[in-house]
């Protein structure tokens, strides 16, 4: 993902990755009233923001996947409320203005092979576009084949830096 010297994009992080990506914190909680409200009164008066949200039910527990402005300072609120919690990669993407932009993502992903499993839209629109995350059975295949397609990825600095 590096181009020349003068102006090289390097997306490599503490985490080791080398490509730009969002992380998705999934929850587990109880499958009761006032859960989910418990969860994201934690984040009132920090700085972090929920910028995606989805929810999977069953009759016993429920999964929560936040994305957030601020996923380091965002584990932590989630940790100090003694929360289980799993981490995963997502591939956030531009969504283009045309009448059937998923059609598009979906199809260019379909070409290179690679399965999506989760897909859910973000609240925030860090470049005044709508977006999605994306999670993908091939992280690095999905980005290279999006961006040679012509699409806008979202990262982790995108969501910190969306006012």
């Amino acid at each position: 993902m590096s181009s020349d010297a003068g102006g090289s994009i390097d997306f490599a992080t503490l985490r080791g990755r080398e490509y730009p990506s969002i992380r998705q914190f999934t929850v587990f909680l109880e499958n009761r009233v006032g859960q989910l409200l418990e969860v994201v009164r934690r984040f009132e008066g920090s700085h972090v923001r929920i910028v995606a949200l989805t929810i999977s039910d069953s009759t016993e527990c429920a999964l929560v996947r936040f994305l957030l402005s601020d996923p380091e300072q965002g584990r932590e609120v989630l940790e100090r409320a003694g929360l289980a919690i799993v981490e995963s990669d997502l591939i956030g993407v531009e969504l283009p203005p045309t009448p059937q932009p998923m059609l598009q993502v979906c199809t260019a992903l379909l070409q290179a092979e690679v399965n999506i499993t989760q897909v859910y839209p973000l609240l925030a629109r860090p470049r005044g576009q709508p977006a999605v995350a994306l999670m993908v059975d091939n992280i690095e295949m999905a980005i290279e084949t999006l961006a040679a397609k012509g699409f806008t990825a979202i990262n982790e600095d995108d969501l910190k830096n969306y006012e």
